[in-house]
C-alpha cells in the first residue's frame, strides 16, 4: 500500500515500517517523509509500526493546485489513519507537521490517538500580532521567504538549509551531504504547495486547537531555533496544555534537531512512546 487516495483524489505516498504499537510521523516544510528515516528506523527496530507519508504537494505525493491548508491536511491524515487501520497511536509532527497534529486533534477529535508529539513545531502561533507579540513579523513570510522562492527557489533552499541546521561561518553541525539531501528533498516539492504552505504554517493560529488535546503531549524544541522561535511555539504550547505537556528544551539546538540531535531525539521519542 504505497499510496492512499484522498477525498479530492490526491495520491499520498505512505511508508509503513515494522509492526507493534503504532507511531505516525508528520514531516516538516519543505521536505518529505524521508526526513524522518532515522527516527522511523529506530522506532521500527524497537517494535513499533511506523506510518509516515509525504504531505500533498511534497515528495512523491500528488501536487494539486489547491488544498494547502490545515483543515485539508488534517482530513488527509484522517484518511491515512483509516486506510492503514491504526489505532491507539502516537502522533508526532515536526515543524509544520505539528500544525497537522493540532488540527487533527480538534477537527477529528483525536480519533485513534493516545499520545501526541510536537517537535520543533509551529504550534501554538507564529504570526506576530497584538495577541502574539513574540511572534514572527508577517514581512518575513512574504519578503524573506515567498518573494525569493519565486525569484530563485534553488538558491533560497540552499541558504535556508544552512539556517535550518544552524550552520555558521566557521563551523557546521552537519555535513555538506546533509545539506545536499535537504536541497534535493526541497526541490522535489511542487512550487505551488511550497508557497501556499508558508501562509499555512506562518499564519494559522493553533491556540484554539490546543483546547482539544486530551492526551499526554511531548514538546521538544531547540533554544537556538532561528526558523521557528521557541517562545511563540513550544513554550506557548506547553503553557496552554498545562499538565498534559512535557516540554524538553535542547540548549542551543537549531530547528533541524532531528538531525543535529538525532540520537537524543530518538531516545526521547522511544521513551515517550514506550512509557
Amino acid at each position: 500500500m504505497p499510496y492512499v487516495k484522498t477525498r479530492d483524489h490526491v495520491d499520498l505516498y505512505v511508508k509503513d515500517w515494522g509492526s507493534g504499537r503504532p507511531v505516525i510521523l508528520l514531516h516538516g516544510w519543505p521536505l518529505s517523509a524521508d526526513s524522518w528515516d532515522d527516527q522511523a528506523l529506530a522506532l521500527a527496530e524497537a517494535g513499533h509500526r511506523v506510518i509516515f507519508y509525504d504531505r500533498r504537494g511534497f515528495g512523491r505525493s500528488g501536487q494539486p493546485f489547491s488544498g494547502y491548508n490545515y483543515d485539508t491536511f488534517a482530513d488527509d491524515l484522517a484518511q491515512v489513519i483509516e486506510a492503514t487501520g491504526v489505532s491507539d497511536a502516537t502522533l508526532v509532527g515536526f515543524s509544520m507537521g505539528g500544525g497537522e497534529v493540532a488540527r487533527y486533534m480538534s477537527r477529528h477529535g483525536g480519533k485513534g490517538i493516545v499520545k501526541a508529539g510536537l517537535i520543533s513545531s509551529v504550534v501554538a502561533y507564529l504570526l506576530k500580532d497584538d495577541s502574539n507579540p513574540d511572534g514572527v513579523d508577517g514581512s518575513v513570510f512574504e519578503d524573506q521567504m515567498k518573494a525569493p522562492i519565486r525569484k530563485d527557489r534553488a538558491h533560497f533552499m540552499k541558504n535556508f538549509a544552512e539556517m535550518f541546521y544552524g550552520v555558521g561561518f566557521i563551523s557546521s553541525p552537519v555535513s555538506q551531504e546533509v545539506l545536499d539531501q535537504f536541497w534535493a528533498l526541497a526541490i522535489q516539492a511542487g512550487l505551488k504547495g511550497t508557497l501556499d504552505c508558508i501562509d499555512a504554517f506562518g499564519k494559522t493560529d493553533f491556540r484554539p486547537d490546543l483546547a482539544a488535546f486530551k492526551v499526554p503531549t511531548l514538546i521538544v524544541h531547540g533554544t537556538g531555533d532561528k526558523t521557528v522561535p521557541i517562545d511563540p511555539s513550544a513554550r506557548a504550547a506547553a503553557q496552554l496544555l498545562g499538565s498534559k505537556a512535557q516540554l524538553i528544551e535542547y540548549a542551543g539546538a537549531p530547528h533541524g534537531l532531528n538531525v543535529t540531535e538525532k540520537d537524543r531525539l530518538t531516545q526521547d521519542l522511544l521513551s515517550f512512546v514506550g512509557s
